[in-house]
């Protein structure tokens, strides 16, 4: 393996936007050259103010170019612009001998790169927010619990669930607010999902179409309503699930509030009709109906939950639920992106992480550590589990 390119301490976070919350602040704790990047230095500079962090990072006005002519070798990267803009940035920083961070699923742009991120001595962090990010480091802890009850050889079926979902804390009759991207939350509507269900791999092409009830809590139980979105296969081999064990159900989706489905019927309608023009129009209509307004408060609920019945008559289940509310100092969703994100960084900067690419739950045992360190740092869960 490459020898890891001494890190010099100097992290740049790119772009203050609404996933950009406590996390921050906790990486100005570790390290006392942080520079924020922003559209303009203002901007930059009025973020900062708004996370109580004036004169603990230095406000820039971000280009690619003008961030490119301040790397140094050793330095880290986060990226919290939209994933299409994660590629240009890892160039950059192969480039320069930087290395990356970022909270987004690694892209076919992103993975081109690893090769030569590697080779350079780079780490290159992916999938470390919340979904994807929080959401793996449960799914990996469920599993190595199983696995050590079960045992990998054991003839067994599964029922592996993972939804997360950012809605408004208090319910209103569109059952959703829009707080970024509408836009991308249309899209991802549009875009086919395959997961397990009935032990058959299934290709849904309108996720909304396979809504179905979830309930998720324990003495106050909830209700919401779930769909799959994305492809959920290739991660039972990523949650390191035994080959001797045979998915009943494996699904990763997006969690709604209880009626949702109901109140986007005529959204529905429009999506089916597929005309890009008149989409993307309607993104902009429902975005100023239903926005997030500084008086509302979000909400983020992640519920993970893995069911284990063996041949032996051995069973098994547990599960983690992560329900936050937004206070006004920061959203619930930019304390769960950030803070995970922050941690990631910050083993980057410990020299903990190895040259090339990672995830934030490469393994059970990194994961169990990640859990932790988030606990210890305020970020609150429940783990309800077997044996």
């Amino acid at each position: 393996m490459p020898d890891l390119v001494p890190v010099t301490g100097t992290v740049h976070w790119v772009g203050a936007g609404l996933s950009t919350g406590s996390g921050l602040a906790a990486l100005c704790e570790h390290t006392d050259r942080v520079r924020l990047w922003h559209r303009t230095a203002r901007r930059a500079a009025e973020a900062l103010d708004r996370l109580g962090l004036t004169g603990r990072a230095e406000p820039r006005a971000y280009t690619l170019d003008a961030l490119t002519a301040e790397l140094a070798p050793g330095d880290v990267v986060v990226s919290m612009l939209p994933a299409p803009e994660h590629a240009p940035l890892l160039s950059a920083c192969v480039a320069r001998r930087a290395h990356f961070a970022c909270s987004s699923y690694v892209s076919d742009a992103v993975l081109e790169q690893v090769a030569a991120a590697e080779e350079a001595g780079l780490v290159v962090l992916t999938e470390a927010g919340l979904d994807p990010g929080i959401d793996h480091l449960f799914a990996h802890s469920l599993v190595a619990r199983a696995r050590k009850a079960v045992g990998d050889d054991t003839a067994a079926s599964y029922r592996l669930t993972s939804y997360c979902g950012g809605i408004p804390a208090v319910p209103n009759d569109f059952r959703y607010r829009f707080s970024w991207a509408p836009l991308g939350v249309l899209n991802a509507l549009r875009s086919p999902a395959r997961y397990v269900d009935g032990g058959t791999e299934t290709v849904v092409d309108r996720p909304w179409e396979a809504t179905r009830k979830h309930v998720v809590g324990g003495a106050g139980e909830e209700t919401f309503e779930v769909y799959p979105n994305r492809d959920s296969v290739p991660f039972i081999e990523q949650y390191e699930l035994p080959r001797a064990w045979k998915p009943t159900t494996f699904v990763r989706g997006t969690l709604r509030l209880d009626g949702w489905l109901r109140a986007w019927d005529t959204v529905f309608e429009e999506l089916k009709a597929g005309d890009d023009t008149r989409i993307t129009a309607l993104a902009r209509e429902l975005a100023a109906t239903h926005p997030t307004t500084d008086a509302d408060r979000d909400r983020v609920v992640l519920a993970v939950s893995l069911e284990v019945d063996a041949d032996n008559g051995v069973e098994w289940s547990g599960s983690f639920l992560l329900d936050l509310e937004g206070d006004a100092r920061e959203s619930a969703m930019a304390r769960c992106v950030s803070r995970p994100l922050a941690l990631g960084v910050r083993h980057i900067l410990d020299g903990s992480l190895p040259p090339g690419l990672s995830r934030a739950a490469e393994t059970a045992a990194r994961s169990e550590k990640w859990l932790r360190e988030l606990a210890d740092e305020g970020l609150e869960f429940t783990l309800r589990a077997d044996g």
